[in-house]
């Protein structure tokens, strides 16, 4: 019960969608890298649906530790890398009037920091069921490039409490979450909801199942700039459903590598695009 207890621990802090309720053991490393890439898309969710002329790709470098700093409470620290592009955008500045062909061919990729997050999560009740708190502060160590819109992270810090829970049978589990995404800076709060389910198969392989839900409260009006509304990078009452399926293959009891799938099913102001992530982690 013991190791299987560690191998859910992997399966939840690997998760870039959703969070679980076990914490990491006083002393010990958990760390991952991984990528995600939403590639050459130009189609988004919103009311209605709505398409640019020209193409985003987002990718993502994330680094995600936690430490134990006691038996119950688990110190999280996730540092995202953003690499965006944008190719031949078109944009036509509407405050200038002009004659003939006012129209702008964007072409820029950037390298920069998202929101770096910081997470204390604290077990309170652990018996058949685990019961759990988390609250984070995601920083505001984005940037932003006026010339093309690209955006690496919402420019504000964000609170987001969560209440976790989960549980283990003999050889899978069940976890969900429910909270709250609280932005500064006028952008509007968030809902959030979800969970998974995760089956082994065989020695050393599991497959999940997982939902990532978040509606907007739309409860903010931040005014930002046409072209970052023109690349939809990191705005307003962006929200989402999220379902998807996870792998993860063991090399050891301390490393191995993990794989997700997500797809949106409903969304406003984000890519309608299949995102795919990969990623190594180690135990210390």
């Amino acid at each position: 019960m013991k190791q299987l207890a560690q191998l859910l621990f992997l399966l939840i802090t690997i998760s870039a969608f959703s969070q679980g309720p076990w914490t990491q053991e006083k002393g010990k490393f958990y760390t991952q890298l991984s990528f995600t890439t939403i590639p050459n898309y130009d189609n988004f969710f919103g009311d209605p649906d709505y398409s640019i002329n020209g193409e985003i790709s987002d990718n993502t470098l994330q680094f995600y530790t936690e430490y134990g700093l006691t038996n119950n409470t688990t110190l999280i620290v996730n540092v995202p890398l953003k690499l965006i592009s944008i190719n031949d955008l078109k944009y036509i500045d509407p405050a200038i009037d002009c004659f003939g062909d006012c129209t702008e061919t964007i072409n820029e990729t950037k390298t920069a920091l998202g929101n770096i997050e910081i997470s204390l999560k604290h077990n309170f009740y652990k018996k058949d069921w685990l019961l759990s708190g988390q609250l984070s502060l995601e920083t505001n160590t984005s940037s932003f490039y006026k010339n093309s819109g690209i955006r690496t992270g919402y420019d504000a810090f964000t609170i987001t409490p969560l209440f976790l829970a989960g549980t283990s049978f003999n050889n899978s589990y069940l976890q969900s979450f429910i909270g709250a995404k609280i932005r500064t800076n006028n952008y509007s709060n968030n809902f959030k909801f979800g969970g998974e389910y995760g089956k082994k198969l065989g020695d050393k392989f599991w497959l999940i199942g997982f939902l990532d839900i978040e509606k907007s409260f739309k409860d903010g009006e931040i005014n930002l700039p046409d072209k970052n509304l023109l690349t939809s990078l990191y705005i307003n009452n962006q929200e989402y459903g999220v379902v998807g399926i996870k792998a993860i293959g063991e090399f050891t009891k301390d490393f191995g590598v993990t794989a997700s799938l997500p797809a949106a099913f409903f969304g406003n102001n984000v890519a309608k695009q299949v995102a795919l992530s990969v990623g190594i982690y180690k135990k210390f």
